[in-house]
């Protein structure tokens, strides 16, 4: 008696175990596939940790970035339907072996402020991420020493098709998030956003404390300057800038956002958040790298803006001389203005991307393979679908993911238990027929 009560615990807790990896490996996988970008900036920030520049600057942030949303999420099918009962399990605490470790060393050396195993919807310090890497890890352990007791909620006749289906949807998605951007946005730079209230600090905080570094340089000399000492001669040539914490204290959801006009040096923040007028904000973090495939568009788009009063401004964090460069390849006639490069990389997941503001409300934006053409922006903003914000976008994403994504693995699973229901049924009679003939 004891023994199968013992066994039945061990088939539960391996089960559960094997849910609870399922879940977390699903969530993780998909978010990085629905952000792949920002899971690239997080790859580069680790290896830039590790000292290896010369790989983050290459190809290998964004095949790794890939791999890792891929490999999350096919593990977390493969478990969720009991697929492949031997492989899955081990690489599974073959990832938790390695994640775990990883993430001490994170916690302990604080390299990075947080590990991004799911991006920007549930940010975790490194603590928190080491310490459910160990339920992870525990878990993982579990289900490989218990493999024999997951169940399968599919017959082998449809677990391949399951598969399949899921890898294709997962690239799928992958490379669409790629091209275009997020389908879920969770910065506080989403479509709707308030800038304005983002920036806000609740009453009583205490606020943090920053402080833009601009770096010049002149006869070959560099120097640093603040807003309050911004040099004025023409001859010192703008090299990069940063942000820096000053006094630590509370931090708003958007607590970097600040515009500095390269022409004048001027602060234009409050001048484009509190307009009235429309803004389009082209955002680069790095023009040298940045895709020049849509600047017909985007030059279309600032004559438009030009044409009917709207404001068009490009943020970059790139120097004065690529600036220049960028300039005369793509005949850019619109004013520039400096930002920090981490802002910029959260704004927008695309280099470049555009920004449609007002009154610090972000109102639309588009990655640099669907901007806007002259068929799109055939009249005024106030007489086009661009100068409003549907709440119910969100809502919407979600379903269209959902029915696209669970709906045929939902009838893909009722398919197969309807077919064993009639099999079971068929074979009952047989033997029934069987039983008769005997008699």
């Amino acid at each position: 008696m004891e023994n199968k009560y013992l066994h039945k615990a061990v088939v539960v807790w391996s089960n559960f175990c094997r849910f609870l990896l399922a879940i977390v490996f699903l969530f993780s996988g998909f978010i990085k596939a629905n952000d792949p970008l920002g899971t690239v900036y997080k790859i580069q920030d680790y290896l830039k940790a590790w000292g290896l520049l010369s790989l983050s600057e290459g190809y290998v942030p964004y095949l790794l970035a890939m791999l890792f949303g891929f490999l999350e999420f096919i593990l977390g099918i493969y478990l969720f339907f009991g697929i492949r009962r031997r492989v899955a399990p081990l690489l599974v605490l073959l990832v938790m072996s390695f994640m775990t470790p990883l993430t001490l060393w994170l916690a302990l050396a604080n390299p990075i402020s947080d590990c991004g195993c799911f991006g920007d919807a549930v940010v975790l310090t490194n603590w928190q991420t080491f310490f459910k890497n160990i339920v992870l890890l525990i878990a993982a352990v579990s289900v490989f020493k218990w493999r024999r007791y997951i169940f399968n909620l599919v017959t082998t006749k449809v677990d391949w098709l399951i598969s399949l289906y899921s890898i294709v949807f997962i690239i799928f998605f992958t490379f669409f998030c790629f091209r275009y951007l997020p389908v879920f946005d969770f910065r506080p730079y989403h479509v709707g956003a308030d800038i304005v209230k983002g920036m806000s600090i609740p009453e009583g905080e205490k606020p943090t404390v920053y402080e833009t570094i601009f770096i010049y340089s002149k006869n070959g000399r560099e120097q640093e300057f603040t807003i309050d000492n911004f040099p004025t001669d023409s001859t010192w040539t703008f090299v990069d800038s940063k942000t820096r914490v000053k006094e630590k204290g509370y931090e708003p959801p958007i607590h970097d956002f600040s515009i500095t006009s390269l022409e004048t040096g001027e602060d234009l923040t409050e001048e484009i958040l509190q307009s009235d007028q429309y803004t389009f904000l082209l955002v680069s973090p790095w023009l040298k790298q940045a895709d020049d495939s849509g600047m017909d568009l985007i030059n279309e788009v600032y004559d438009y803006s030009v044409e009917h009063g709207y404001r068009f401004l490009c943020l970059t964090a790139s120097s004065e001389q690529d600036i220049m460069e960028w300039q005369e390849n793509t005949g850019a006639e619109y004013p520039f203005a400096l930002m920090d490069e981490i802002t910029l990389k959260t704004m927008v997941r695309s280099n470049p991307g555009l920004i449609l503001l007002k009154k610090g409300v972000v109102l639309r934006k588009w990655s640099v393979s669907n901007l806007p053409d002259e068929y799109q922006l055939n009249a005024p903003l106030e007489r086009l679908p661009f100068s409003t914000w549907s709440p119910k976008t969100s809502i919407h994403k979600i379903v269209e993911v959902t029915c696209w994504f669970l709906g045929p693995l939902l009838l893909f699973t009722v398919a197969d238990l309807v077919w064993l229901h009639i099999k079971s049924r068929r074979e009952k009679k047989k033997k029934k027929q069987e039983k008769k003939e005997t008699l």
